[in-house]
């Protein structure tokens, strides 16, 4: 395999695992903010035990989709196998 083909599968693998940490970054980030502010959602969600549910939900998928990219990422940077199959 050409080195620049690898070089590219890096930067892209790099790339694709940033907007992963980002998106788990910002569903933690809603997942927060809709646990510590429920007021602001009652009108949305009618039962308050979906809404605290779901809010524990959001944050848990995001801290593990944020760790899942920042893994990813790592082992983009240092061509990791482990990290990449983890």
């Amino acid at each position: 395999v050409p080195m620049g083909v690898l070089s590219c599968m890096k930067y892209l693998m790099f790339t694709f695992n940033v907007l992963v940490f980002a998106g788990g970054t910002c569903l933690a980030g809603m997942g927060v903010w809709v646990a510590v502010d429920p007021a602001g959602f009652q009108d949305i969600v009618a039962a308050r035990a979906v809404l605290s549910a779901g809010a524990w939900l959001l944050l848990a998928v995001g801290i593990a989709l944020s760790l899942l990219g920042f893994l990813g990422c790592c082992g983009a940077l240092r061509r990791s196998r482990p990290l990449l199959l983890l």
